[in-house]
């Protein structure tokens, strides 16, 4: 199915949801990966992946199926092996006469149509819906196929009076002198999966395993904000604890300093990373485990959400040969993002990348990237004079903490690099006073940075259930929204279903704020002059604040003025 366009594609013109050049680059993309036409456009980002299969499935003559919508009973599950939905991304829905629909993502797939009629045995009926909702309902439907859940199970340990701390340690110590043990046999080790696999599928950031006095809370952040989950009793604290630190390589007799292991779990068709952080509390040790999913950093830059005049100016400060690019931001913010992103774009067959990372999360294809090791006094300035030598084209340094990282920088970037790297400063202007406050001259800073950005996460309203508001007039003067402002905008509100757990948002997108580099910011640069002076500067050479930002994708309907006034503040200009 590579190659030509559908009659689905004149359906997503005549519903403006694509235009005509996108859909000739989509094309493109798809020859070149060999993919469908539809997956390249959902792939790229320019439509949502329902609008793309109820186009196909309108070509087709198929019914379109709104898998966060329906419930599929479990008869219908029971009909198909997990094996051959898996293996053949295949999803049962219902049985009707003998006759078994199925969902798929492709209508053209004629073999696995075939193949499934032979293996069941019976007349197949196709209805389509995303490939990735498909993987989604798999998971979640025969992960329970006998009702069991993170829930449930919590249920069962809550009523009975079993302690499994005991049994737990005695696992661990047969497993740890025998390899045959079956894991599996243990209530924790499935509780533990189960917890993993549930906060996968919630896409949630990290987990959150917290001791208190009388029970153990199990929190996920979602989209930025923690969600509290069903809390295991306190006895069940040392086991659950026990087979974390298993899994991510941990020494399990310490309980007095501060550890660190990583775990790699299979979720789905998915193996995700988990960096794993246990630091020991008043109640017991609390562990922290940070989801890092491959495909959230497999994104270009124009996919990162800045506006058109960002995008562009962006784009031409990482196409210069030397020079320093710092991206800002609180942790959590996407900065490790925006930087791949922008790697991701450069990352050719003749330009060499090196990177110095702490710890190195994601594994680039085509990057060297070598991790930080404090024990042996590896730090990031020692690899910084190290990676010199290996005649690269770009750098990422991880962050610069301290003087001597950032001189180091600095010398790379004189030396004709290109330096990408991070600080936490709460906005643009703020990165330059803020390395001179770390005792870089202000000459050199004035002479290499080239240009900072800036960047917050907010919630994205949830595409299966907004709806046009009116803002009260509080906010809207709040914001800075006149009256002729607010008449040509679209203002947006969840109202919160099963697709994104009620809240109303589902997704995140960044809010930013560019400063590109100018005589007259190089020159405040390096007078040493206060933030609020080279922010008043920035501005006025038209950088659009990250509140601005904000509150212009408030306005297209993309987030709420209260996502905006939650992470950005508003700035005297």
């Amino acid at each position: 199915m590579a190659g030509t366009l559908g009659n689905f594609a004149d359906i997503l013109i005549r519903r403006g949801l694509v235009g005509p050049d996108q859909l000739r680059e989509a094309e493109t993309m798809a020859d070149a990966q060999g993919i469908a036409v539809p997956e390249a456009l959902i792939r790229s980002g320019y439509v949502g992946a329902n609008d793309v299969m109820k186009a196909v499935a309108e070509e087709h003559g198929l019914e379109f199926i709104d898998l966060d919508e329906v419930r599929i009973p479990m008869s219908a599950v029971e009909l198909v092996p997990e094996s051959v939905a898996r293996e053949n991304v295949v999803m049962p829905m219902a049985e009707d006469d003998g006759a078994l629909k199925v969902i798929i993502a492709d209508p053209l797939d004629l073999g696995t149509i075939d193949k499934l009629r032979f293996i069941l045995n019976r007349k197949v009926e196709i209805a389509l819906a995303p490939r990735e909702n498909i993987l989604e309902s798999i998971n979640r439907y025969y992960g329970q196929q006998e009702g069991e859940s993170a829930d449930t199970m919590l249920q069962e340990f809550t009523d009975t009076a079993i302690d499994f701390t005991d049994t737990m340690e005695q696992d661990t110590m047969t497993m740890a002198g025998d390899e045959t043990i079956d894991e599996t046999s243990a209530p924790v080790v499935r509780l533990v999966q189960l917890m993993i696999n549930e906060a996968v599928q919630l896409r949630a950031s990290d987990i959150h395993v917290e001791p208190f006095e009388d029970r153990v809370r199990i929190r996920y952040r979602i989209d930025g904000r923690l969600i509290e989950r069903d809390s295991p009793p306190r006895r069940m604290l040392g086991a659950i604890l026990s087979r974390l630190k298993i899994l991510g390589s941990i020494d399990i007799a310490e309980r007095r300093r501060c550890q660190d292991g990583r775990i790699k779990a299979d979720v789905g068709t998915k193996t995700i990373d988990l960096r794993v952080s246990v630091i020991p509390t008043n109640h017991g040790q609390s562990i922290v485990m940070r989801i890092l999913d491959k495909d959230s950093i497999k994104v270009g830059v124009r996919q990162l959400g800045l506006s058109d005049a960002n995008f562009i100016k962006f784009n031409n400060l990482i196409k210069r040969p030397n020079g320093i690019v710092l991206v800002t931001g609180p942790t959590g913010s996407g900065k490790t993002t925006t930087l791949y992103a922008a790697l991701n774009e450069l990352n050719r067959p003749d330009t060499k990348i090196i990177t110095a990372e702490d710890p190195v999360e994601y594994y680039l294809p085509g990057i060297n990237q070598t991790q930080v090791r404090h024990s042996i006094g590896l730090d990031f300035a020692k690899i910084i004079k190290a990676m010199l030598r290996q005649a690269p084209n770009i750098i990422l340094v991880g962050e610069m903490r301290d003087s001597e990282t950032a001189s180091m920088g600095i010398q790379a970037s004189l030396t004709g690099h290109l330096v990408f790297s991070t600080l936490h400063t709460n906005d643009a202007p703020g990165a330059i006073t803020r390395l001179i406050d770390m005792g870089v001259p202000s000459y050199l800073v004035s002479s290499t940075i080239i240009g900072v950005l800036a960047q917050r996460l907010v919630r994205v309203i949830c595409e299966k259930c907004k709806g046009p508001i009116k803002p009260s007039q509080e906010s809207l003067d709040a914001a800075g929204i006149t009256p002729e402002m607010a008449e040509g905008a679209t203002f947006m509100k969840g109202r919160g279903c099963g697709n994104c757990q009620r809240s109303g948002y589902k997704g995140r997108m960044g809010i930013f704020e560019l400063m590109p580099m100018n005589a007259r910011l190089r020159e405040l640069a390096f007078q040493g002059a206060a933030t609020q002076d080279i922010r008043k500067a920035a501005v006025a050479s038209g950088m659009a604040t990250l509140f601005d930002d904000g509150v212009r994708k408030a306005m297209l309907g993309k987030t709420s003025l209260e996502e905006v006034f939650r992470v950005a503040k508003v700035v005297e200009k």
